[in-house]
């Protein structure tokens, strides 16, 4: 880690912390505080994935869509409009949409073979993010003057390492350069994941071994082709199951940094109050 005490942490001139866990519990909450009080800059993983590494496949699958319709498509044919998506740090919709979900087309779905490689487009893209760090740390202090740094990743993190490797190229360059806090939630937390979710399913990324075991698991016990499967209905299915697929992958990752817990996260008010956590957090693994 590159602080070894609390102490070490509250005296560093320039703070440089990455958060990461399950989506939901307030990673995007912390860093927008953190901002908003003036000194830190917040860097977006799923922002930099949606606006530099997948723009251009989110924009065309807009076109193509615009491109049914007749009167798009002349306007589009004469460069007489311009289409692009509109992805925000607190609205990722436009990448959701992209990714899609497998199953009927009837009711959205895409043909599984094209959502794989939409999976396997982003999976590309958020470990290029990832590595993208340590350029807007230095982007963030030599032109913008940030004397500090927080790093909001995707909750799909865990899916794109291995923590387990020593040598794991992104794990490697981001212990070294930021603190890795993990927020960790409890069983409540999750089930109240699984009932927004539920609520509003969205499309994910999850590592494609795992997928493939519930693409067949799903089709098998629900008794459904890949044309008849209901999208929404298989991804709330998987999410339930993800959430315990990704928990041991978290923990792992926790043996490059620190965790916190939801319900401390929830008791943070300010920077001062972010400090005194992390700083805490420290010396508790100390």
């Amino acid at each position: 880690m590159i602080h070894q005490t609390g102490k070490d942490y509250l005296a560093a001139p320039r703070k440089r912390v990455l958060l990461y866990g399950m989506s939901g519990l307030g990673k995007t909450h912390l860093a927008t505080m953190l901002r908003d009080q003036g000194s830190w800059f917040h860097y977006s993983v799923d922002y930099r994935i949606g606006t530099r590494y997948m723009n251009e496949f989110i924009a065309d699958n807009f076109k193509r869509e615009a491109m049914k319709v007749p009167l798009l498509r002349e306007l589009l044919m004469t460069d007489s409009v311009y289409i692009a998506s509109n992805i925000t740090f607190n609205n990722l919709a436009p990448l959701s949409t992209y990714l899609g979900k497998p199953g009927d087309p009837a009711k959205g779905g895409v043909p599984f073979a094209e959502y794989m490689k939409r999976q396997d487009q982003h999976r590309q893209a958020e470990i290029a993010a990832m590595l993208d760090t340590a350029h807007f740390m230095e982007r963030a202090d030599e032109i913008y003057g940030y004397p500090n740094f927080v790093c909001d990743t995707s909750g799909s993190i865990c899916e794109v390492v291995d923590p387990d490797d020593a040598a794991d190229p992104v794990m490697r360059q981001l212990s070294e350069t930021l603190l890795l806090v993990w927020i960790e939630g409890s069983n409540d937390h999750t089930a109240e994941l699984v009932r927004r979710f539920d609520r509003a399913p969205k499309p994910m990324y999850y590592q494609p071994d795992f997928l493939h075991a519930m693409w067949e698991e799903y089709r098998a016990t629900h008794s459904v082709s890949e044309e008849t499967c209901d999208p929404d209905h298989f991804v709330r299915w998987t999410y339930a199951r993800a959430l315990a697929h990704r928990q041991p992958r978290y923990a792992a990752m926790a043996r490059w940094g620190v965790s916190v817990t939801a319900e401390e996260v929830a008791m943070v008010k300010d920077a001062a109050g972010f400090d005194a956590l992390i700083a805490r957090a420290i010396d508790r693994k100390a």
